[in-house]
Protein backbone atom coordinates (compact mmCIF):
# COMPACT_ATOMS: atom_id res chain seq x y z
CA UNK A 1 0.00 0.00 0.00
CA UNK A 2 1.64 3.57 -0.80
CA UNK A 3 2.14 5.53 1.87
CA UNK A 4 0.64 8.48 0.66
CA UNK A 5 -2.93 8.92 -0.41
CA UNK A 6 -5.62 11.10 -1.43
CA UNK A 7 -9.06 10.37 -0.36
CA UNK A 8 -11.56 12.12 -2.46
CA UNK A 9 -14.84 14.43 -0.66
CA UNK A 10 -16.89 12.16 -2.40
CA UNK A 11 -14.96 9.25 -1.51
CA UNK A 12 -14.92 10.16 2.17
CA UNK A 13 -18.25 11.01 2.29
CA UNK A 14 -19.46 7.43 1.23
CA UNK A 15 -17.45 6.23 4.38
CA UNK A 16 -18.36 7.74 7.17
CA UNK A 17 -20.30 5.32 8.77
CA UNK A 18 -16.94 3.13 8.45
CA UNK A 19 -16.35 2.10 12.51
CA UNK A 20 -12.66 2.48 11.75
CA UNK A 21 -12.80 5.89 10.40
CA UNK A 22 -11.22 8.61 12.06
CA UNK A 23 -11.25 12.11 10.72
CA UNK A 24 -8.91 15.01 12.16
CA UNK A 25 -9.56 18.36 11.45
CA UNK A 26 -6.39 20.32 11.43
CA UNK A 27 -7.36 23.61 10.25
CA UNK A 28 -4.86 26.49 11.45
CA UNK A 29 -3.72 29.63 10.71
CA UNK A 30 -0.34 31.22 11.43
CA UNK A 31 -1.13 35.07 12.20
CA UNK A 32 -4.57 33.51 14.05
CA UNK A 33 -4.21 30.90 16.45
CA UNK A 34 -7.61 30.88 17.61
CA UNK A 35 -8.46 30.41 14.07
CA UNK A 36 -8.18 26.31 14.14
CA UNK A 37 -10.65 25.86 17.12
CA UNK A 38 -12.65 28.80 16.24
CA UNK A 39 -13.77 27.19 12.67
CA UNK A 40 -14.02 23.97 13.76
CA UNK A 41 -16.66 24.95 16.57
CA UNK A 42 -18.51 26.54 13.56
CA UNK A 43 -18.85 23.83 11.59
CA UNK A 44 -16.51 20.56 10.51
CA UNK A 45 -17.00 17.39 8.71
CA UNK A 46 -19.30 14.67 10.83
CA UNK A 47 -17.04 12.92 12.96
CA UNK A 48 -14.11 14.74 13.05
CA UNK A 49 -11.84 16.01 15.87
CA UNK A 50 -9.82 18.66 16.04
CA UNK A 51 -5.97 18.47 16.46
CA UNK A 52 -4.26 22.07 16.81
CA UNK A 53 -1.25 22.24 15.40
CA UNK A 54 0.41 24.17 18.26
CA UNK A 55 -1.60 22.05 21.11
CA UNK A 56 -1.35 19.01 19.71
CA UNK A 57 1.13 18.63 17.00
CA UNK A 58 4.03 20.74 18.06
CA UNK A 59 6.06 20.38 21.52
CA UNK A 60 7.27 23.07 23.97
CA UNK A 61 9.27 25.42 22.60
CA UNK A 62 12.73 26.67 23.83
CA UNK A 63 13.36 30.02 23.37
CA UNK A 64 16.60 30.64 21.24
CA UNK A 65 17.06 26.49 21.18
CA UNK A 66 13.99 24.95 19.24
CA UNK A 67 11.61 26.27 15.99
CA UNK A 68 8.69 27.23 15.79
CA UNK A 69 7.09 23.77 16.13
CA UNK A 70 9.74 21.34 17.26
CA UNK A 71 8.21 17.93 17.02
CA UNK A 72 6.50 17.17 19.79
CA UNK A 73 7.84 14.38 22.47
CA UNK A 74 7.15 10.95 21.48
CA UNK A 75 4.87 10.05 24.73
CA UNK A 76 3.07 12.63 24.48
CA UNK A 77 2.02 12.01 20.59
CA UNK A 78 0.97 9.35 21.23
CA UNK A 79 -1.08 10.08 24.28
CA UNK A 80 -2.06 12.59 22.18
CA UNK A 81 -3.28 10.67 19.26
CA UNK A 82 -5.00 8.08 22.01
CA UNK A 83 -7.21 11.33 23.05
CA UNK A 84 -8.10 11.74 19.74
CA UNK A 85 -9.77 8.30 19.39
CA UNK A 86 -6.80 6.51 17.06
CA UNK A 87 -5.85 3.27 17.33
CA UNK A 88 -3.44 1.13 14.92
CA UNK A 89 -6.26 0.04 12.65
CA UNK A 90 -7.75 3.26 12.07
CA UNK A 91 -8.48 4.25 8.54
CA UNK A 92 -7.37 7.80 9.13
CA UNK A 93 -8.51 11.03 7.31
CA UNK A 94 -6.92 14.05 7.90
CA UNK A 95 -7.90 17.62 6.28
CA UNK A 96 -7.37 21.30 6.78
CA UNK A 97 -8.91 24.16 4.34
CA UNK A 98 -7.24 22.91 1.34
CA UNK A 99 -3.64 23.00 0.47
CA UNK A 100 -3.09 20.26 2.86
CA UNK A 101 0.41 22.10 4.78
CA UNK A 102 -1.20 21.10 8.41
CA UNK A 103 -2.87 18.05 7.23
CA UNK A 104 0.60 16.89 6.23
CA UNK A 105 2.03 17.83 9.85
CA UNK A 106 -0.16 15.07 11.14
CA UNK A 107 0.53 12.03 8.27
CA UNK A 108 4.12 12.78 8.80
CA UNK A 109 4.19 12.20 12.50
CA UNK A 110 2.05 9.17 11.81
CA UNK A 111 4.18 8.20 9.98
CA UNK A 112 7.37 9.02 12.02
CA UNK A 113 5.63 6.89 14.99
CA UNK A 114 4.79 3.69 12.37
CA UNK A 115 1.43 4.33 11.10
CA UNK A 116 2.15 4.13 7.32
CA UNK A 117 -0.61 2.24 6.20
CA UNK A 118 -4.83 3.76 6.16
CA UNK A 119 -3.85 7.61 6.59
CA UNK A 120 -5.23 9.72 3.78
CA UNK A 121 -5.20 13.45 3.00
CA UNK A 122 -8.58 14.88 2.03
CA UNK A 123 -7.25 15.86 -1.22
CA UNK A 124 -8.87 19.92 -1.47
CA UNK A 125 -9.80 19.82 2.30
CA UNK A 126 -12.47 21.15 3.54
CA UNK A 127 -12.82 23.40 1.08
CA UNK A 128 -13.25 20.98 -1.50
CA UNK A 129 -15.90 18.88 0.69
CA UNK A 130 -18.04 22.24 0.94
CA UNK A 131 -18.03 23.15 -2.77
CA UNK A 132 -19.29 19.42 -3.17
CA UNK A 133 -22.32 20.55 -1.03
CA UNK A 134 -21.34 17.65 1.53
CA UNK A 135 -22.85 18.05 5.16
CA UNK A 136 -21.35 19.40 7.87
CA UNK A 137 -21.82 19.07 11.93
CA UNK A 138 -20.88 21.59 14.95
CA UNK A 139 -20.91 19.21 17.53
CA UNK A 140 -17.81 17.31 18.46
CA UNK A 141 -18.29 13.23 18.65
CA UNK A 142 -18.15 11.58 22.41
CA UNK A 143 -14.98 11.44 23.43
CA UNK A 144 -13.30 8.16 22.80
CA UNK A 145 -9.71 7.06 23.76
CA UNK A 146 -7.63 4.74 21.28
CA UNK A 147 -5.27 2.20 21.62
CA UNK A 148 -2.66 3.83 19.84
CA UNK A 149 1.34 3.07 20.18
CA UNK A 150 4.10 3.90 18.29
CA UNK A 151 7.92 4.35 18.08
CA UNK A 152 9.76 7.42 16.31
CA UNK A 153 11.99 6.49 13.54
CA UNK A 154 15.31 8.71 13.65
CA UNK A 155 16.02 7.51 10.39
CA UNK A 156 13.01 9.91 8.99
CA UNK A 157 15.11 12.95 10.99
CA UNK A 158 18.32 14.93 11.17
CA UNK A 159 19.07 17.48 13.23
CA UNK A 160 20.73 21.14 12.85
CA UNK A 161 24.53 19.58 13.80
CA UNK A 162 24.43 16.52 11.79
CA UNK A 163 23.03 19.06 8.72
CA UNK A 164 25.84 21.11 9.01
CA UNK A 165 28.67 18.73 9.04
CA UNK A 166 27.06 17.73 5.41
CA UNK A 167 26.44 21.28 3.67
CA UNK A 168 29.82 21.01 1.83
CA UNK A 169 29.50 17.47 0.61
CA UNK A 170 26.98 15.84 -1.84
CA UNK A 171 25.36 13.61 0.61
CA UNK A 172 22.80 15.98 1.12
CA UNK A 173 20.24 17.52 -1.68
CA UNK A 174 18.14 20.26 0.51
CA UNK A 175 14.59 21.62 -0.69
CA UNK A 176 12.92 24.68 1.27
CA UNK A 177 9.47 24.72 1.16
CA UNK A 178 9.09 28.26 1.30
CA UNK A 179 8.06 30.72 -1.36
CA UNK A 180 10.60 31.83 -3.36
CA UNK A 181 10.68 36.14 -1.60
CA UNK A 182 11.10 34.21 1.73
CA UNK A 183 13.45 32.10 0.43
CA UNK A 184 16.01 34.78 -1.63
CA UNK A 185 15.70 36.82 2.13
CA UNK A 186 13.75 39.54 0.37
CA UNK A 187 10.97 39.09 2.82
CA UNK A 188 10.24 37.64 6.50
CA UNK A 189 7.09 38.17 8.11
CA UNK A 190 7.78 35.40 11.03
CA UNK A 191 11.48 34.87 11.80
CA UNK A 192 13.95 37.23 12.80
CA UNK A 193 16.72 36.71 10.19
CA UNK A 194 16.07 36.57 6.39
CA UNK A 195 17.66 33.93 3.91
CA UNK A 196 17.50 29.95 3.42
CA UNK A 197 20.40 27.39 4.79
CA UNK A 198 23.33 27.77 2.19
CA UNK A 199 22.99 24.93 -0.85
CA UNK A 200 19.07 24.70 -1.13
CA UNK A 201 16.87 25.17 -3.58
CA UNK A 202 13.50 26.63 -3.07
CA UNK A 203 10.96 23.52 -4.28
CA UNK A 204 7.58 25.78 -2.56
CA UNK A 205 5.15 23.33 -1.37
CA UNK A 206 2.14 25.16 -3.03
CA UNK A 207 3.68 23.79 -6.16
CA UNK A 208 2.18 20.57 -5.86
CA UNK A 209 -1.15 21.68 -6.14
CA UNK A 210 -3.15 22.78 -8.99
CA UNK A 211 -5.15 26.19 -9.76
CA UNK A 212 -8.07 24.22 -7.46
CA UNK A 213 -5.97 23.53 -4.21
CA UNK A 214 -6.18 19.65 -5.49
CA UNK A 215 -2.74 17.88 -5.78
CA UNK A 216 -0.94 17.38 -9.14
CA UNK A 217 -0.79 13.88 -10.62
CA UNK A 218 1.77 11.30 -9.52
CA UNK A 219 3.72 11.71 -13.24
CA UNK A 220 3.64 15.87 -12.27
CA UNK A 221 4.98 15.31 -9.36
CA UNK A 222 7.93 13.41 -10.06
CA UNK A 223 8.75 15.40 -13.23
CA UNK A 224 8.64 18.20 -10.62
CA UNK A 225 11.12 16.42 -8.03
CA UNK A 226 13.09 14.82 -10.66
CA UNK A 227 14.71 18.19 -11.44
CA UNK A 228 15.38 18.82 -7.96
CA UNK A 229 16.97 15.86 -7.23
CA UNK A 230 19.01 15.86 -10.66
CA UNK A 231 19.36 11.36 -11.09
CA UNK A 232 20.53 11.49 -6.89
CA UNK A 233 18.91 9.74 -3.84
CA UNK A 234 16.24 10.56 -2.21
CA UNK A 235 18.29 9.04 0.80
CA UNK A 236 20.57 12.51 0.55
CA UNK A 237 17.51 14.39 0.12
CA UNK A 238 15.92 17.19 3.49
CA UNK A 239 13.32 18.89 3.70
CA UNK A 240 12.75 21.64 5.28
CA UNK A 241 10.69 25.07 5.43
CA UNK A 242 10.32 27.90 8.38
CA UNK A 243 9.13 25.41 11.00
CA UNK A 244 9.25 21.79 9.99
CA UNK A 245 5.15 21.91 8.59
CA UNK A 246 5.11 22.77 5.26
CA UNK A 247 8.18 20.47 4.48
CA UNK A 248 5.99 17.71 5.40
CA UNK A 249 3.68 18.74 2.03
CA UNK A 250 6.71 17.84 -0.14
CA UNK A 251 7.66 14.96 1.41
CA UNK A 252 4.15 13.68 1.38
CA UNK A 253 4.28 14.81 -2.38
CA UNK A 254 7.37 12.91 -2.79
CA UNK A 255 5.62 10.06 -1.58
CA UNK A 256 3.04 10.69 -3.64
CA UNK A 257 5.53 10.79 -6.68
CA UNK A 258 6.38 7.31 -5.70
CA UNK A 259 9.80 8.41 -3.90
CA UNK A 260 10.61 6.41 -0.22
CA UNK A 261 10.08 8.86 2.68
CA UNK A 262 13.07 11.27 2.79
CA UNK A 263 14.24 12.99 5.56
CA UNK A 264 12.54 16.15 7.10
CA UNK A 265 14.86 18.79 8.97
CA UNK A 266 12.25 19.10 11.93
CA UNK A 267 13.41 21.88 13.79
CA UNK A 268 14.02 23.87 9.81
CA UNK A 269 14.97 27.92 9.49
CA UNK A 270 13.34 29.03 12.85
CA UNK A 271 15.95 26.51 14.71
CA UNK A 272 18.43 27.02 11.78
CA UNK A 273 19.18 30.42 13.13
CA UNK A 274 19.12 30.67 16.65
CA UNK A 275 22.80 29.85 16.22
CA UNK A 276 24.65 32.58 15.09
CA UNK A 277 27.88 30.29 14.10
CA UNK A 278 25.32 28.63 11.47
CA UNK A 279 25.55 29.86 8.35
CA UNK A 280 22.72 31.59 5.93
CA UNK A 281 22.74 32.25 2.65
Amino acid sequence: MPLAQLISADQLAARLHEPALRILDCRYALDDLDYGGRSYADAHIPGARHADLERDLSGKIVPGVTGRHPLPHPEDLIATFRALGLNNDSEIVLYDDGPGAFAARAWWLLAWLGKRDGVYLLDGGYRAWCDAGLPVEQNAPSPTTGEFHGQPDDNLTIDAAALSGELETPNVTLIDARALPRFLGEVEPIDPVAGHIPGAACVPFTENLDADGHFLSADQLRARFSQQLANRSTDALVAYCGSGVTACHNLFALCLAGYPLAKLYPGSWSEWITDPQRPVA
